[in-house]
């Protein structure tokens, strides 16, 4: 039973061996090639470009505190919808209501002292006049007189001194009062309070900088979203034009917008440049809400009824033996073009990225000059075309000697491929 079993398994080997030799020597040794291809179509083409971005609205405004202390009240909240001038929320004004009383003491007193050294100005005066009386008649000595005269512009002095001091105690007074205003933190615009920072009994610090008690939005039914652009892309863009986007929250639903800018300031993020893009938006409904993501879609050419070929076609790169001398070198296109989608790893694949852009030339070519492998009759032929814009699938054909239901190759495998290599590798 084993030697039966031996004698079928050695004859499959010899016929599977025989097989194996009739096709190489067919084929001088070599296999076919074989073809994956696209269609040339007719039908529109619209070119995009994508990019990210976030909402928010037009105008925020962070509403600090301008002296530090306890909070004492908070009158408004997370959503509230504040009016200019309206209270929001106060600081304990204890310390700043009693800085303001001393200022006023210090105020009454210089004012008091300004007063007296004024009477005494006045009493100096009159005696220096009474002194210069005696001395035009010789009544009295001359050291009498200069004593007079020095009391008297001494006096004077002084009250120009007690002045200065009651201005000085008078913007004493003006500071100690504002810095009491400022314990009352009212809204600096009409809107609605999206953040809010502190609670009741919080301390706040305001020695370096301003702490952040509210952010405001002014106006949530017109928002913006600021779009990163890449470098590349950003050429195709200009103020006026016209954007749509979806968020996550209305997956369903495309939200419409307009380029208000591109503004000029770059962006680097790992040695990666973009630019910002602000979207003007229109939110009636408050759907939008500050901080959602926003996949944007910018339209910056379309048209309809235009010759289109695939991408793919527009890359691929012939192998070795398609440009061969004619000796049996180019085969037949006889076989049947690959069904389906081609093996990872392959080349000549479809499909652009973010910003949409025509598929790559070869050295030497014009950036709108390509060349297209068309399966005609039995042989492949090159052709020449022009290209147009781009979707990142289809790329317009602007001249060229191809017409809508040409096969174009995308791709092949075969003797010569490196395609073929890829997949005895398992690639």
């Amino acid at each position: 039973m084993n030697k039966r079993r031996l004698l079928i398994a050695s004859a499959v080997l010899v016929v599977l061996a025989g097989l194996a030799f009739w096709y190489f020597k067919s084929g001088d040794g070599k296999p076919k090639l074989q073809f994956e291809t696209g269609k040339v179509e007719k039908g529109r083409i619209v070119a995009k470009v994508t990019a990210s971005g976030l909402l928010s609205a037009i105008v925020t405004v962070q509403v600090g505190s301008q002296v530090s202390g306890r909070v004492a009240a908070l009158y408004a909240d997370w959503n509230s919808p504040v009016k200019k001038g309206q209270l929001i929320a106060k600081i304990d004004p204890a310390l700043f209501q009693a800085s303001v009383d001393q200022a006023k003491a210090n105020l009454a007193a210089a004012q008091g002292n300004l007063a007296k050294a004024k009477v005494q100005a006045v009493d100096a005066r009159r005696q220096y006049a009474r002194q210069k009386e005696l001395a035009a008649r010789k009544l009295n000595a001359q050291a009498d007189l200069d004593t007079s005269q020095a009391n008297a512009d001494a006096a004077d002095a002084q009250v120009a001194a007690l002045e200065g001091t009651v201005g000085q105690t008078r913007a004493a007074l003006q500071s100690a009062e504002v810095n009491l205003a400022y314990t009352n933190i009212v809204s600096p615009t009409s809107g609605t309070v999206i953040s809010r920072s502190v609670d009741v009994g919080q301390t706040v610090a305001a020695s370096l900088q301003a702490p952040t008690i509210f952010v405001i939005a002014e106006d949530l039914a017109k928002m913006q979203v600021d779009t990163s652009v890449a470098e590349a892309d950003v050429g195709r863009l200009k103020a006026g034009m016209a954007a749509s986007f979806t968020v996550d929250a209305y997956p369903g639903e495309v939200f419409r917008g307009k380029v208000r800018q591109i503004r000029n300031a770059a962006q680097t993020v790992q040695n990666v440049v973009t630019y910002d893009a602000v979207i003007d938006v229109e939110n009636a409904e408050l759907k939008l809400k500050p901080g959602m993501t926003a996949n944007v879609t910018f339209i910056y050419a379309e048209k309809d009824d235009v010759l289109k070929a695939p991408n793919a076609a527009l890359r691929f790169r012939p192998p070795p033996s398609m440009l061969g001398d004619g000796k049996g070198a180019v085969p037949a296109a006889g076989a049947s073009p690959i069904a389906g989608g081609r093996p990872p790893g392959m080349g000549g694949g479809g499909g652009g990225g973010g910003g949409q852009r025509a598929a790559g030339g070869r050295p030497g070519e014009a950036p709108d000059r390509r060349t297209l492998w068309v399966l005609t009759g039995e042989k492949p032929a090159p052709q020449k075309v022009k290209t147009g814009i781009s979707d990142g699938t289809y790329t317009e054909i602007v001249e060229g000697d191809v017409k809508a239901g040409d096969l174009v190759i995308t791709d092949a495998l075969g003797a010569g491929s490196p395609n073929l290599q890829n997949l005895r590798r398992g690639l």
